[in-house]
Parts: C-alpha cells; sequence; structure tokens
C-alpha cells in the first residue's frame, strides 16, 4: 500500500464500496485505498451470521443505484446481500483497492502539511504503521463490532444450558429438538425466531415491551411487473424510486397520524395471528409507530410460527437465570436449553478512531453535524450513517456523491482543506434523536444537531436530498490553500467551535 493517498476509506462494507464507487467515478485517477478490520469485506453482512439474518429493508432501495439487483426477492437473506456487495466490488475494479486485516486506530490532522497522519494495526499481527491521507472518508457504520450490549443479567453464570449472542453465532451451534428462548424484540429477535423455529423443538420470544411489527411481502409483486417490460436499470431505478418513495410514506403517515397507523397494524397482526388477545397482550407496543425503530415480518413469517405453535410470546421482565431457564419477576419460569440474548447491539462511532486536528483531540459530541456527514470544525473528514427509517444506503450513496464533488474540488482548485464552520447557536440535540435502546444509550456520544440544514440530519428522504444533491459546497464550508493558510491559523479560525468543551476554538 502507497503511503500517501488522495483518500482513505475505512470499512469495506455497502457504505465503503459504494463511497469507492462514487469517487472513482466523478475523479477518475483518483489514488484511494480501502481499509478494512475484518478479513472479510460486507461489513454487517459478513460479521452476523444468526439464523435468517436478513435486509430488514426491501432490496431494490438497500441495493446500490448503479447496480440493478436482479434477484427474485424483495426482501434479501445475509448471505444474497454479502455475495451481491463482493460482485459489485469485483465488477468495478475495487477489490483490488481494499486492505483486509488492517485496522484504523488513530488519525491526526496536521494543518501545516493539510493531510492526515493514520495509525493502522495489522488485525492478526497487531503490527503498526502509518499511512497518510488528503481526505479521511470513515464509511464504517455506527455498531460496536466487538462489543454488543450487555443488559448484565443475573445468576446467568446459574444456567445449565447454552447462551448465545447473535453478534457471535457459533458456527456448530445444534438447536435440533432444543427449547429456544429469544431474549429481545427488536429486529433481531423477530429475524431469528421463525428461522430457529422450524427446527428447534419450540422458541419462546421473551420481551420486556413489544415492538410494532409489520408483515411485508418478500416478492414485489410491482417490480417484478416492471423488470419484464423495461430494461433492467431502468426497472431497478423506478422501483428503487417507488419504494423509496413507500417507505417514506409509511414514516411520516406513523409520525403524523400514530393512532390511525396503530390501527393499521393492530389489525395486520391479528390478521397473521388470529388472535386479538394475542395482539393486545405482545404485540400492542406503549408508544406510536416509528417512535422506535418499526420491524418487519417478511411474508409474516413471525406471525405464522407463533399461530402454528411453533414460537411463541412471553411479556415480562426477567428477575434471573436459573439452572433451568429464565425467571421472570412475576415468579413463572422459562424453561430451556438455549437462551439467545438478541438484547441490542452497542453504538461506536466512526468506527472509534481516536481523532484529533493539529494535537487536539475531537470528541464528536462536541461537535456539530455537517449535513449528517461532516464535524464542524474538523477538516477533509467525512462519515457515513445511513436512515434508521429508510433503507440505510439510500442516504449512504447521497453521503458519497456529497464527499465525491468535494474531493473533486479539492482536486481541482486551489483548495487542499475544506472545513465546515459553524457559527450558530449551541445545541444539545443528538444527531439520532430516536426513543431506540441503542440510539438512547448513544446519545451522549453523537454529533450535536441544529434545526435546519446545513447543520443537521433530518432522517427524511425527500428533504435531506433536496438540500443535499444540490447542496452549494460553499454553504457552511471554509475552503484554504498553502497560499492562504497563515502558520496553521487559518484552518483553525475557521473551525468554529461547535458544541462542547473538546471544540477547537
Amino acid at each position: 500500500m502507497s503511503d500517501h493517498v488522495d483518500v482513505l476509506i475505512v470499512g469495506a462494507g455497502l457504505s465503503g464500496i459504494g463511497a469507492a464507487y462514487r469517487l472513482q467515478e466523478r475523479n477518475p485517477g483518483v489514488s484511494y485505498t480501502i481499509v478494512e478490520a475484518r478479513d472479510e469485506m460486507g461489513g454487517t453482512w459478513d460479521l452476523f451470521r444468526y439464523p435468517g439474518v436478513r435486509s430488514d429493508s426491501d432490496f431494490y432501495t438497500l441495493s446500490f443505484p448503479f447496480r440493478p439487483w436482479r434477484g427474485d426477492d424483495a426482501i434479501v437473506d445475509g448471505q444474497e446481500i454479502l455475495d451481491y456487495i463482493r460482485e459489485t466490488a469485483d465488477a468495478y475494479g475495487i477489490t483490488e483497492r481494499i486492505r483486509f486485516s488492517t485496522k484504523v486506530v488513530s488519525a491526526a490532522w496536521s494543518s501545516t502539511d493539510a493531510r492526515w497522519t493514520v495509525g493502522i494495526e495489522d488485525s492478526r499481527t497487531g503490527e503498526q504503521s502509518t499511512i497518510t491521507a488528503s481526505f479521511l472518508e470513515t464509511c464504517a457504520g455506527y455498531y460496536d463490532y466487538e462489543q454488543p450490549f450487555d443488559p448484565q443479567f443475573a445468576g446467568l453464570e446459574d444456567f445449565e444450558g447454552q447462551v448465545v449472542h447473535p453478534q457471535f453465532w457459533p458456527d456448530d451451534l445444534d438447536y435440533t429438538g432444543k427449547r429456544v428462548v429469544v431474549v429481545g424484540s427488536g429486529a433481531t429477535a423477530i429475524t431469528v425466531v421463525p428461522a430457529m423455529a422450524d427446527d428447534a423443538a419450540h422458541v419462546t420470544m421473551l420481551q420486556r415491551t413489544p415492538t410494532w411489527v409489520l408483515a411485508q411481502p418478500k416478492h414485489d409483486a410491482v417490480g417484478d411487473a416492471l423488470r419484464k417490460v423495461l430494461p433492467a436499470k431502468a426497472a431497478h431505478s423506478t422501483i428503487r424510486a417507488k419504494n423509496a418513495v413507500l417507505q417514506w410514506g409509511l414514516y411520516q403517515f406513523s409520525r403524523r397520524a400514530p393512532e390511525k397507523m396503530a390501527g393499521l397494524l393492530r389489525k395486520g397482526a391479528v390478521a397473521g395471528l388470529g388472535s386479538e388477545q394475542v395482539v393486545v397482550d405482545h404485540f400492542t407496543p406503549p408508544y406510536g409507530p416509528w417512535e422506535q425503530r418499526l420491524c418487519i415480518a417478511p411474508g409474516g413469517d413471525l406471525f405464522e410460527a407463533v399461530r402454528s405453535g411453533r414460537a411463541s410470546v412471553v411479556t415480562g421482565h426477567i428477575d434471573r437465570f436459573v439452572p433451568e431457564g429464565i425467571l421472570l419477576t412475576d415468579g413463572e419460569t422459562i424453561e430451556a436449553d438455549v437462551v439467545v440474548t438478541a438484547t441490542g447491539l452497542s453504538l461506536k462511532l466512526i468506527g472509534g478512531i481516536d481523532l484529533s486536528v493539529d494535537g487536539e483531540p475531537v470528541d464528536p459530541a462536541g461537535r456539530m453535524t455537517f449535513r449528517g456527514l461532516m464535524l464542524s470544525g474538523v477538516p477533509n473528514f467525512s462519515y457515513c450513517i445511513g436512515y434508521v427509517n429508510l433503507s440505510w444506503t439510500m442516504r449512504a450513496d447521497m453521503t458519497a456523491r456529497y464527499v465525491a464533488r468535494v474531493v473533486e474540488r479539492l482536486r481541482t482548485t486551489a483548495a487542499d482543506t475544506v472545513t465546515p464552520t459553524y457559527t450558530g447557536p449551541p445545541s444539545e440535540r443528538p444527531m439520532i434523536d430516536m426513543q431506540s435502546g441503542y440510539f438512547v444509550r448513544a446519545a451522549h456520544l453523537m454529533p450535536r444537531s441544529a434545526d435546519a440544514h446545513p447543520w443537521t440530519m433530518k432522517h427524511n428522504y425527500v428533504v435531506d436530498a433536496w438540500h443535499t444533491n444540490r447542496a452549494n459546497l460553499d454553504d457552511g464550508l471554509v475552503w484554504s490553500g498553502a497560499a492562504t493558510r497563515t502558520s496553521g491559523g487559518a484552518t483553525r479560525a475557521a473551525a468554529g467551535k461547535g458544541v462542547g468543551t473538546s471544540a477547537i476554538a
């Protein structure tokens, strides 16, 4: 690997591969390298190997807009997604730019040199080295791959069965004919329960609080019809636009008419489960639709598993683990041979990289988000966060295209430094203001958000696309070059304070 590149991309998942494509599409001849801490590309889709792992969004919107999805299903399993990512990277010459087993541990910006010095570590040997880059583009998502959320269950050591977490699924786990308890009610639990119910003696989903669940067809009938009459690229674009509008509309309806949406979701659950009482007891949350993430059951598979008796749902609070299973606070014991702790994820922003600018540490929570992709006061740096209420790639591709424009200007003008500069009032609102457990737990780690663009991320595709895709690159950004900088001061002065005590003065 060269010791200097124009752009260093961190992460070889959906976001990183998409970023690389948009970068080389707009900037032919740009030098870039992707560093990936794992031994394989794919990110989330290489990490998670639990039964039934799949997309939680239709794949027409989750796939890349520049490479049509040609598969049969709209809701796609994890291996198909992984294959699609790898094939895309191969098709566009991106794979050869990836350095695997290479973890980024630090990144230090020098205003004098107008470049990042990035500390990297070989994930296998621990050997450390550095690489420099003119622009640092982090596409590491927001999951902590090494440490999921641990609710610290009491008595776990007393349990005589096997405990597994979906993030570290053992290849040799045999649950055939065994009693399984899945603790949790989020997207992972709702995926695992019906998948395990095919072979287990019985699967119990043990939840503290119900989740809104929407049964969604696994196939897109309209999409299938369009693909029969339109060329692949035109069909893909049309289906992608259709589904994006439908998803956006679903979210907007949920937020603007929560009672009506709740009624529709309850009606759908009753139809799938065949019992209004089960819906009242276990599928009616104490919050409105999309106050937390709405979960998808492809083809109503969760409802079918419960209705058939292969799975059941228990709503209650765990007191402790006991030798035979889990004791609830109401005195009931749920017996189990295998317990799956689908209790949630931990967030780690920008891959946990130790950032600094001119020797001063950077705390993302002490910065303002710029268009949901850069940090106030941090030059030549971007990060990628997808939507939580729409397919991840819808936002990731928007970010990648914007960053490619920024890099183009840096490469074709006298400017070698670009710094988001915030001059508005302080804000304590986190960038992702959602009540899902993992976002609430990580609110103190997130960049802050203002009320209006460019210092916000609205999680509204229509609004974000309007403000980002047509954005003036001078709006909120300060550009400088060697001729205009004076002893490292100009970039610093342009940084703005953002919020918090860690912001650069």
